[in-house]
């Protein structure tokens, strides 16, 4: 029954959810933490965190984890991370055919143009979402965030070297 339900939700994740996997964030919280409480919202956090310093995709990394949680296991990981890739697959087979034809009418950039603005939102969601009450409330962390920002904003600091940064720091940081 766990696999019917991981494979049913991470279906629907990955079937609505437009943007990538950090427009997937909310969405994948509100499943897995509210609606089947398969993580806490402190141990979502820290998935999310793995999932961001480790290779591959947040969306897929996130449904791998929560579905070894979830069911215990190998096969739970399998089920949810086929589930979420399997929409997107089906998708762009139909899609790419027509994709490359119809690229330049006026109805497929209208729907691109209305895309972008709600992509961003649902960024911008996932970032408030990890923002909670538990996890993000020190001054450290704030310290962390602003210096993180700069340094990928303003200095073009690689993404790798600043995570590894602040993930040394953090270790010095929080004993």
């Amino acid at each position: 029954m766990i696999y019917w339900k991981l494979f049913v939700t991470f279906f629907k994740i990955g079937l609505f959810n437009f943007g990538g996997g950090y427009a997937m964030i909310s969405f994948i919280q509100n499943e897995v933490v509210y609606k089947h409480t398969w993580l806490t919202t402190a141990e979502f956090t820290d998935v999310v965190a793995i999932s961001q310093v480790t290779p591959g995709p947040v969306g897929i990394n996130l449904a791998t984890y929560t579905g070894y949680t979830a069911a215990d296991g190998v096969w739970g990981a399998a089920v949810a991370t086929f589930a979420v890739c399997l929409p997107s697959f089906v998708l762009m087979l139909a899609v790419s055919r027509y994709f490359l034809k119809y690229r330049h009418s006026p109805a497929v950039e209208g729907v691109f143009a209305g895309l972008r603005p709600a992509v961003i939102g649902l960024i911008a969601a996932a970032a408030l979402v990890l923002c909670n009450g538990e996890n993000f409330v020190d001054y450290k962390s704030l310290l962390f965030f602003v210096g993180a920002f700069w340094l990928v904003w303003k200095k073009k600091a690689g993404p790798i070297g600043v995570i590894a940064a602040c993930g040394a720091l953090g270790w010095l940081v929080y004993p």
